[in-house]
């Protein structure tokens, strides 16, 4: 895997690896299957439905902190719309609903995170996934603009942290 990208959040380092995508509402998404072929395909995604696999980005586990709750609205096998609420997490520093990042079908959770979500927090881009989905991806974008997504909500984070939205 080549060096992930960063993104400072004040002190902390977010790091963005560069071998996956991304969904503006801070997933990430690794292609670990072609519909067609069933087979591993590459980060890029292609045309057609592939399987992807969703976690939290450095970047949304930095501000959820300390996950000790998740909870599913949805089964596996049911079709998804893009911004379709499909559960729920809750954190130390949040309670948060969670959105599908694309239209498809969920095709699995990973179960083991309904018994300890504490995974999230020490293995986001590893045994931290949350689910996987078929659908084609194309919202999804590369580190790069994942970065630029990032540079451009960060003012607005800060002050949202700091209960100062409406200053």
């Amino acid at each position: 895997m080549s060096q992930p990208l960063v993104f400072m959040m004040g002190e902390f380092e977010a790091h963005i690896p560069t071998d996956r995508r991304y969904a503006k509402n801070h997933m990430w998404a690794v292609n670990v299957g072609s519909v067609d072929e069933g087979g591993a395909g590459s980060a890029s995604g292609g045309g057609g439905p592939v399987t992807w696999r969703f976690g939290f980005s450095a970047y949304a586990v930095r501000l959820l902190q300390d996950v000790y709750f998740l909870d599913w609205l949805v089964d596996p096998g049911s079709d998804l719309q893009h911004r379709q609420e499909i559960g729920s997490i809750e954190s130390k520093k949040a309670e948060s609903a969670l959105y599908a990042p694309l239209a498809g079908t969920l095709t699995r959770f990973n179960d083991e995170l309904l018994a300890d979500p504490s995974t999230i927090n020490v293995d986001k881009y590893g045994g931290g996934w949350l689910f996987e989905l078929v659908a084609a991806g194309e919202e999804l974008i590369s580190a790069d603009q994942y970065l630029e997504h990032l540079d451009a909500v960060w003012e607005v984070t800060q002050r949202t942290i700091k209960g100062q939205l409406n200053e």
